[in-house]
């Protein structure tokens, strides 16, 4: 989907010229360099669409549109309504491919939650108590030090720093479950997160360690609290 992102503006910005559109089955004669390079154009950009698993499009309405910004008359659709209409489209589209790790992720916590110990917030946050503490409970702007190790659904680990010095950072300055997750704990306690992908790294993920829409497990052990 990361093409697309390339061949939609490309459109109105790389065609040079737009007639009418033709009835269904009618075959336009290429009698100029400018026919030759507009339909040349327009191969490009449907092979591009369909490379991009893009295989309808209403091109009637896609000429016309082309052909009112070309001569500059008003369109039915304002640009920054089209932006926003595309950009659903995109997040849409991408999304889709990620379907089986949405679902895998949306199962596993719907089971994990009908386990004893496991507990579900609001959010969605699913958390489970290893070892309660006894010190103080960090709000969202307290410095914290921890030990984690996360890992996939499938128990594969993607990031530890367990036998390593332990991090420290703000609880608001990390994903969303993990600044939920620490305003649960106290010092010296030891908790699971079952993180969703909305309270994780999201539509993106995070590089090539997350894949996009990942359910995550971290376990987290919270040191302290600096003053």
């Amino acid at each position: 989907m990361k093409k697309l992102l390339f061949i939609l503006p490309a459109i109105l910005i790389t065609m040079i010229s737009c007639n009418q559109p033709t009835e269904k089955n009618e075959t336009m004669e290429i009698k100029s360099d400018l026919d030759s390079l507009s339909y040349a154009l327009g191969v490009d950009i449907a092979n591009n669409f369909k490379q991009a698993n893009i295989d309808t499009i209403n091109t009637k309405a896609m000429a016309q549109a082309m052909d009112a910004v070309f001569k500059g008359e008003e369109t039915l659709i304002n640009e920054a309504k089209a932006k926003e209409i595309i950009g659903i489209f995109i997040q849409e589209q991408s999304k889709k491919q990620y379907d089986d790790v949405i679902l895998k992720g949306e199962k596993f916590l719907e089971e994990n939650s009908k386990k004893e110990g496991v507990i579900t917030t609001t959010s969605g946050l699913q958390y489970e108590v290893i070892k309660e503490g006894t010190g103080e409970t960090p709000i969202a702007t307290s410095k914290v030090s921890v030990t984690y190790t996360g890992t996939f659904l499938d128990g594969t680990i993607f990031d530890s720093n367990e036998g390593k010095d332990p991090i420290t950072f703000a609880a608001n300055q990390v994903i969303p479950g993990w600044s939920e997750g620490l305003q649960l704990m106290k010092v010296g306690a030891k908790y699971k997160f079952y993180v969703p992908y909305n309270l994780a790294y999201g539509e993106r993920g995070a590089g090539q360690a997350i894949p996009p829409y990942s359910t995550l497990i971290f376990e987290v052990e919270l040191h302290s609290i600096e003053k």
